[in-house]
């Protein structure tokens, strides 16, 4: 399973338009995503007390695009030697099994909400 953070308004329009389309997959050529460990460090680091976050669960084999495990191309910290799962395409929405809140607390930090093996 791997996870991505993004907008409420955001899902919404993927589920209009049937597959989600982030501008990044534009400007940099694939979709960010985190492992379970690496999820919170994302939030954290990047996401920081933003409201109305939503973390998408998704099944890597149910997805249409490739998965590439790979070094963040601008390392400033520790986390340079770790490798993130890069999606080089839309993410069909079959491919995700969980879609939850994801707020922050009063501090703006985040916190993993608790996660199931799937809905299905």
């Amino acid at each position: 399973m791997i996870f991505h953070i993004l907008r409420r308004g955001e899902w919404q329009e993927a589920l209009r338009r049937n597959r989600y389309e982030p501008p990044s997959l534009e400007t940099e050529g694939f979709i960010h995503c985190s492992t379970r460990e690496q999820t919170l460090g994302t939030a954290n680091r990047f996401f920081r007390g933003q409201p109305d976050l939503l973390l998408l669960g998704i099944e890597p084999s149910r997805l249409t695009a490739d998965v590439r495990l790979e070094a963040p191309s601008n390392p400033v910290d520790e986390r340079a030697r770790e490798l993130f799962p890069h999606v080089y395409g839309p993410i069909n929405l079959e491919a995700v099994t969980q879609v939850l809140d994801f707020p922050c607390d009063a501090d703006g930090l985040f916190h993993l909400p608790e996660l199931s093996s799937s809905v299905d």
